[in-house]
């Protein structure tokens, strides 16, 4: 009796199993229907479109390799790429480095912490908008604020925008600016290394740049390399800044021309939407073979607490 009784149980607690599996599916499905509907399908449906000539008014029509084949000789396309390429493996080492600055300062204690995290992360959050771009084009204009510091000590400044020559390094100095999303991130990883490394340090006589370069940047690699990932992805895709700084044309002479810019500027300009959909697919596997690269090459300089 007590085997068929254990029995009874065991049923009714996987049938109670079941029914719990199924309220979760229930509450889980606005999220795979929005999955679907706002990321797979219009995936799905840019990789076909990018096999195809469409101008957004006339049904598309099949053209195969074509697109794919205008990317080799699109002289332009190779220029956003250059500019695009340039941005990103400039100014990102640079605002890693800045958000590592300041979030190994701020986790040395000081008051009002909680106020100056807030205001170090708030340039993250503004940084991509059309208001931030707007007052940046300001600040580096011939009338601009920079040109007017600079004339208070003697020095005549420039078109910073209208240079080819520096509208693109204005941009870097920019994405430099919204550092505040990855110094939080860094900020935590601070918080997480155990006191008793630097306490065991400082018996052996080892100073604060030893520490630093010994304990904090080695324990801290796992950090730098989800933040480096992460803002690797998200810098790819800039494109409010590079828009309203240069009007839209990524002027002057291509200079901030970004990969996303050109593509808009084919898919919604010239309304090239089967040409714009190759583009975004070719972005695409440019970012994921560069992500599989730096989870490639982690091994070599990550360092994860469990390894032996």
């Amino acid at each position: 009796m007590s085997a068929l009784s254990e029995l009874g149980k065991l049923k009714t607690q996987g049938g109670a199993g079941k029914k719990q599996n199924k309220v979760a599916y229930l509450f889980l499905l606005p999220w795979f229907v929005g999955l679907l509907l706002v990321t797979i399908g219009p995936m799905i449906a840019s990789f076909v479109l990018s096999f195809t000539r469409y101008n957004l008014l006339s049904p598309p029509k099949f053209t195969g390799l074509t697109n794919w084949e205008r990317m080799i000789e699109d002289e332009r396309l190779h220029k956003a790429l250059e500019v695009t390429f340039q941005y990103v493996f400039i100014s990102l080492p640079i605002q890693l480095a800045v958000a590592l600055l300041l979030a190994i300062v701020l986790d040395r204690g000081m008051r009002g912490l909680s106020f100056y995290r807030s205001a170090f992360y708030l340039p993250s959050l503004l940084g991509a908008s059309v208001a931030i771009a707007m007052l940046w084009r300001q600040l580096f204009g011939v009338d601009g604020l920079i040109n007017q510091v600079l004339a208070m000590f003697g020095i005549e400044g420039q078109g910073w925008i209208s240079s080819p020559d520096t509208a693109l390094g204005t941009l870097m100095i920019l994405n430099v600016w919204t550092f505040g999303s990855p110094m939080v991130i860094f900020l935590a990883g601070l918080r997480q290394i155990p006191t008793m490394y630097y306490e065991a340090a400082s018996v052996d006589g080892a100073s604060r740049w030893q520490q630093l370069w010994k304990i904090t940047i080695p324990l801290l690699t796992p950090i730098i390399f989800f933040n480096a990932v992460l803002q690797l992805i998200g810098t790819f895709q800039s494109f409010t800044q590079a828009y309203i700084v240069s009007g839209g044309s990524g002027g002057p002479v291509d200079s901030t021309l970004f990969y996303t810019l050109y593509l808009y500027q084919q898919g919604f300009g010239n309304l090239n939407m089967g040409y714009a959909s190759a583009m975004a697919w070719l972005l695409l596997i440019i970012v994921a073979v560069l992500t599989a690269l730096a989870f490639w090459t982690s091994k070599l300089w990550v360092f994860y607490d469990d390894q032996d």
